[in-house]
């Protein structure tokens, strides 16, 4: 290859990759307003419950424990580009569905818990299909970067997003704000569109089982690769039932607006730039594996903030716990997700993403429902106290595990 078919290349590259980035772009943004605007819907258009809020939570992430292991191998064999502007349209659909059913007089809250099952389904695959993407289109000495990129953009989305949701619910109600959600999957599905496609590799029909559990025993019998997968297990468990109880608690024991609301919600888009912005460099200077135990230490200590919140006036401690959290969470999460693309055989990638998220996304609608579970049975209050509790066990998975001895992941291999 030639000096210039070469710089050619890496402008095309550098061009794929930017419009990758603006599809994932769009529709976090959506995705982030449906955050804050979906529970709102049950909450105030359907008068929902305290369990039924929390279901909807759980129904959000549910597919994880459904599709998680098989969406590795249906990426792997069928071509990812038409995979993912599929996956677009079906939430397009489905978000797009609630307002009508609205201005038709016939939402119902089974409706939107088909609607938040249905775009939970959608983007198991689609998400599998953009971690194992990525790494297609960026050198291994980009990734580190382009993920920090990518969560840094997704943390400005989780700033901005809510916090404009909240305005906007004001103005024309929750329900039209999902308008925003469907329009912008149309949006990333048309950008998608202009990717190269990747075809499938031709390969020997091996049993779909087979295949899953290849991806389940690399991961499970990695030294590193598994207690991080646990860390983020936990993590998410936690994170998925604060998530279930923040707009519950802030409306009816704070008594906040739904602006108030976004805003909060917002403060964990603030954590998340900020340990995006810091990921690189902390892992320089102390290495990815010190990066992660320090930093999940760290939010485990500043969710305890969380449930010091009891009135408007002492609501700063929500949301500087809520940014703490998210901080660890997106530390963590890039010093993992990079060492798993890297360190990942390339034909086994797409089934050690689809595991990991099988085990860390699944634990996203069990944290969901739990939380429902203990507000019914001890408050909304106490019921906080004890999920903030439980972001101190996720550091201590790794404090006990191969990843102490470490200073970067990448040191110990399978």
């Amino acid at each position: 290859m030639t000096t210039s078919q070469a710089a050619t290349r890496g402008t095309n590259d550098s061009r794929t990759f930017w419009r990758f980035w603006f599809a994932s772009t769009v529709s976090s943004a959506g995705s982030n307003m449906t955050s804050v605007a979906l529970p709102l819907v049950a909450l105030t258009n359907l008068h929902a419950t305290t369990s039924q809020v929390t279901l909807l939570a759980a129904a959000s992430q549910a597919a994880w424990l459904f599709l998680g292991l098989p969406a590795g191998v249906i990426v792997q064999k069928v071509p990812l580009r038409g995979l993912q502007v599929t996956m677009d349209l079906v939430r397009m659909t489905a978000m797009g569905s609630v307002p009508v059913a609205w201005w038709l007089d016939r939402l119902t809250f089974v409706h939107l818990l088909l609607t938040a099952l249905i775009t939970s389904l959608a983007t198991v695959l689609f998400d599998v299909g953009s971690s194992t993407f990525l790494p297609a289109l960026v050198s291994k000495d980009e990734l580190t970067a382009r993920n920090s990129l990518i969560s840094g953009t997704d943390a400005v989305n989780s700033t901005g997003a809510p916090s404009l949701s909240g305005v906007l619910i004001k103005v024309v109600g929750a329900v039209d704000v999902l308008l925003i959600d469907s329009v912008s999957y149309l949006l990333s599905a048309a950008t998608l569109w202009t990717l190269p496609e990747r075809r499938p590799k031709a390969q020997p029909q091996v049993p779909v089982w087979t295949l899953i559990r290849e991806g389940c025993l690399f991961v499970l019998r990695h030294p590193v690769m598994r207690p991080c997968m646990i860390w983020a297990a936990l993590s998410n468990f936690c994170t998925a039932a604060l998530m279930a109880l923040t707009p519950l608690y802030l409306v009816r024991e704070v008594g906040a607006s739904s602006t108030v609301v976004g805003l909060v919600i917002a403060s964990d888009g603030v954590g998340a730039l900020f340990g995006s912005m810091v990921a690189a460099r902390l892992a320089a200077r102390i290495g990815t594996a010190r990066a992660m135990i320090v930093s999940a230490v760290a939010g485990g200590v500043l969710a305890l903030l969380i449930p010091m919140t009891t009135t408007r006036g002492t609501i700063g401690f929500f949301v500087i716990g809520n940014a703490g959290v998210a901080m660890a969470l997106v530390i963590g999460s890039i010093m993992a997700r990079t060492h798993r693309q890297v360190e990942s055989p390339p034909d086994l990638l797409s089934r050690v993403m689809a595991t990991v998220r099988f085990i860390s996304w699944g634990a996203l609608p069990l944290g969901a429902l739990l939380s429902g579970v203990l507000a019914n049975a001890f408050g909304l209050h106490t019921a906080l106290w004890m999920v903030c509790a439980g972001f101190l066990f996720a550091p201590v998975v790794l404090v006990m595990s191969t990843v102490r001895k470490l200073r970067d992941l990448s040191e110990v291999r399978a």
